[in-house]
C-alpha cells in the first residue's frame, strides 16, 4: 500500500473517538433543542372561542358580570386563569362584552347599579355603561371581546 492511503492505528483510533463523539453530541443536543424550540414551533388555534354564559341569564340593560376559567399555556408552561367578562344587551340578540379590568393600571372595576357607572377602586377611574371613560386617569374605554351566539350559548374570542 502507498504510504498516502495508509492509515496508521492513532489516526483510526483518533477518528473514531472523534465520530462517537459526534453521534453523542448529536444524541443528546436534537431532543434538547426539539425540547427548548417544539412549543414556539407548534401551530396554534387562531381563534379560542371561551363560552361564558347563556342568553338567557344576562340582564336586559344591565352589565352583567361573568367569570370563565380557562386554561393558557406559554412554552411549555400551562397556567389556569379566571376570565371575568361584563356582558351588555338592550335587546336580547346583540351582545356587548367587555372586561373587568381598567385600562389605568389593570385594577378590577365594579359595576354600581344605583349610579349605572363603573368604577375603579385604585385611583377613582369611571366608565358609563358601554365601558366608555368618564372620569380619571384611565387612557382609554374597557377593552371588548368579540361575541359569538351559538346554541343558546355566548362565547368570546379571547386568548
Amino acid at each position: 500500500m502507498n504510504s498516502d492511503q495508509e492509515l496508521s492505528r492513532r489516526e483510526f483510533l483518533g477518528t473514531l473517538t472523534w465520530a462517537i463523539g459526534a453521534l453523542l453530541g448529536a444524541g443528546f443536543s436534537i431532543p434538547a433543542v426539539v425540547y427548548v424550540l417544539g412549543p414556539a414551533l407548534q401551530r396554534r388555534e387562531t381563534e379560542t372561542w371561551i363560552p361564558i354564559a347563556t342568553v338567557s341569564k344576562v340582564e336586559l340593560g344591565t352589565p352583567t358580570l361573568f367569570k370563565a376559567k380557562i386554561e393558557r399555556q406559554t412554552g411549555w408552561i400551562t397556567s389556569q386563569e379566571e376570565l371575568s367578562v361584563y356582558l351588555l344587551t338592550e335587546n336580547g340578540r346583540d351582545f356587548v362584552a367587555m372586561s373587568n379590568i381598567c385600562t389605568h393600571l389593570g385594577c378590577r372595576v365594579r359595576w354600581i347599579a344605583d349610579e349605572g357607572k363603573f368604577y375603579c377602586p385604585c385611583h377613582n377611574g369611571i366608565f358609563d355603561r358601554d365601558g366608555t371613560v368618564l372620569g380619571g386617569p384611565p387612557p382609554r374605554p374597557l377593552d371588548r371581546f368579540e361575541v359569538r351566539v351559538e346554541n343558546d350559548t355566548l362565547s368570546i374570542l379571547g386568548g
